[in-house]
């Protein structure tokens, strides 16, 4: 299922679609919770191992929003460039994700 997509007029002044990413904030709103409670853990002094397993938690949801977040970019916004048959807009899509991907 793709995202709603809205008109991004930042792409180098073209009127582009990119997708509606809202459906992530309920989860970014949980994973804002669980670090303040590691925050809270922390401050409390609360054993070791207990504040790294909720800090693999907020990371393992962050890989799942991201994987959401890329998903959606491939099959909207590098399909939309494929299809433009644009090589400029091409290769600034698949530097953007070597680049993306390289920083790890």
């Amino acid at each position: 299922m793709h995202a709603e997509k809205k008109i991004c007029t930042s792409c180098e002044g073209k009127k582009t679609l990119h997708p509606d990413h809202s459906s992530e904030l309920t989860r970014l709103s949980r994973i804002q919770g669980q670090v303040e409670g590691i925050v809270r853990m922390i401050v409390e002094r609360r054993y070791c191992p207990d504040i790294l397993t909720q800090l693999k938690a907020v990371q393992a949801a962050l890989k799942s929003v991201e994987g959401s977040v890329l998903r959606n970019h491939m099959q909207d916004c590098v399909k939309q460039a494929m299809d433009s048959k644009d090589e400029k807009e091409i290769k600034q899509k698949i530097n953007e994700l070597v680049a993306l991907f390289i920083r790890g």
